[in-house]
């Protein structure tokens, strides 16, 4: 099975509360495009005195790109965004603080068969990164233990690129089985696996964009590749754990109904330096005490702040 000794590209990363966005290991330093700018902006501003016309239209022309803009800004909601920037929930922060005291112990299934600790810690980063990959894509409706077991199994056999592409389907799904939609995943780990080898070299991705681009990743499953892969806090992951306790606690304006809702509504209030704790801290909380169905309020320190444990 994972262990957390196996853990040592991102334990750091994933629990990281800084704005930093220095690479992971291996990370490749930056391309020339963004040295490339200051000397596009001094060729323009030259044309522009050239042809005074011309710098007019680029100026009227030039907008502002702002991280997830709120929808409706261009329409003249802007106010409606900056209501928004002042809202925040009621008690979250002693909330915040009685989950992290329930969570202090760290004996979560996630806390040592989560994705930080199913990779080998051995591999070139490259590889290991890949490895990363594959076990959020496995992780999908699937639970922890189902998905280090699986990843064991993969690491045994050889979990590269290469070595999955030499893989056939049918050793494959036996490799993966029992995780959730197996057969569905066996088709996207080779889809995958064959773009990461002709774009990427082998490596993975070094944006959300690029990452929810491939077959079978999520924006979930690429926000934590982000921070467990490269060491860059890009967006909170969200899945079914911090979707469901996120709406209990009504840490959103409004219920929200899906994972992807609740993800836009925190990112517009939760201060940006808590981001990359958030998703560790929620899924343990609810893999141990709030629980789906019949979640265990009696022994929960928000139980007087919790609006869902006051309902009927």
């Amino acid at each position: 099975m994972c262990s957390p000794r196996d853990s040592g590209l991102s334990m750091a990363a994933v629990r990281m509360m800084t704005r930093s966005r220095s690479g992971g290991p291996g990370a490749a330093p930056r391309r020339g495009g963004e040295e490339a700018a200051p000397l596009q902006r001094r060729e323009a501003a030259a044309e522009g005195k050239k042809n005074p016309s011309l710098a007019k239209h680029q100026r009227k022309t030039q907008k502002l790109k702002v991280a997830y803009e709120a929808p409706g800004h261009e329409k003249g909601e802007s106010h409606k965004a900056l209501e928004a920037l002042g809202w925040e929930p009621q008690d979250w922060r002693q909330q915040l603080e009685n989950i992290r005291t329930m969570r202090s112990g760290k004996d979560a299934p996630v806390d040592w068969l989560g994705v930080e600790h199913c990779h080998d810690p051995s591999a070139p980063p490259k590889v290991q990164r890949y490895q990363v990959l594959l076990s959020l894509m496995l992780s999908s409706q699937t639970k922890d233990q189902v998905t280090a077991g699986a990843m064991q199994r993969l690491r045994a056999h050889g979990l590269t690129v290469d070595s999955i592409l030499q893989t056939d389907d049918a050793t494959l799904g036996s490799l993966i089985y029992p995780v959730g939609f197996w057969r569905s995943k066996v088709k996207y780990i080779k889809q995958t696996s064959a773009i990461l080898q002709q774009r990427y070299g082998g490596d993975i991705p070094a944006s959300v964009a690029e990452l929810v681009a491939l077959p079978g990743v999520g924006p979930k499953m690429a926000h934590l590749a982000m921070a467990v892969a490269w060491g860059t806090v890009s967006g909170i992951a969200v899945d079914t754990h911090v979707h469901r306790i996120a709406n209990r606690l009504r840490w959103t304006r409004t219920t929200t109904t899906s994972p992807e809702k609740t993800r836009a509504a925190l990112e517009e209030w939760l201060p940006r330096e808590l981001w990359g704790e958030i998703n560790g801290l929620l899924v343990g909380f609810g893999q141990q005490t709030c629980l789906p169905v019949r979640p265990r309020c009696g022994a929960c320190l928000n139980r007087s702040l919790c609006p869902a444990a006051q309902s009927p």
